[in-house]
């Protein structure tokens, strides 16, 4: 599966365009999803650890190495502004 996943900079991720579906269909899953970025976003918070984040434009499967600086109700927010859809979120690590 992470063989599928194209590394990118938070950098690049401005200029992607994300659809409105869920990558997730599963309820559980979701769940999980909002857990794991929930402690994510403590870990750059508190010990500015970066995280893998796996998510999906309307192209490609993308990886980026990064911390989350912030959670709305739709999107994380990463340094300078680079936000990800959560709905467009496959996996945290």
């Amino acid at each position: 599966m992470i063989d599928e996943f194209h590394t990118i900079t938070k950098e690049e991720i401005v200029s992607l365009i994300f659809p409105t579906d869920d990558v997730l269909t599963d309820k559980n899953d979701i769940k999980q999803r909002q857990a794991d970025l929930e402690r994510a976003l403590t870990l750059g918070n508190v010990e500015h650890g970066k995280i893998k984040i796996y998510f999906v434009d309307n192209e490609k499967s993308y990886v980026v190495d990064t911390t989350i600086w912030g959670i709305t109700d739709q999107r994380i927010i990463l340094k300078k502004g680079v936000v990800i859809p959560i709905n467009r979120i496959l996996k945290v690590y």
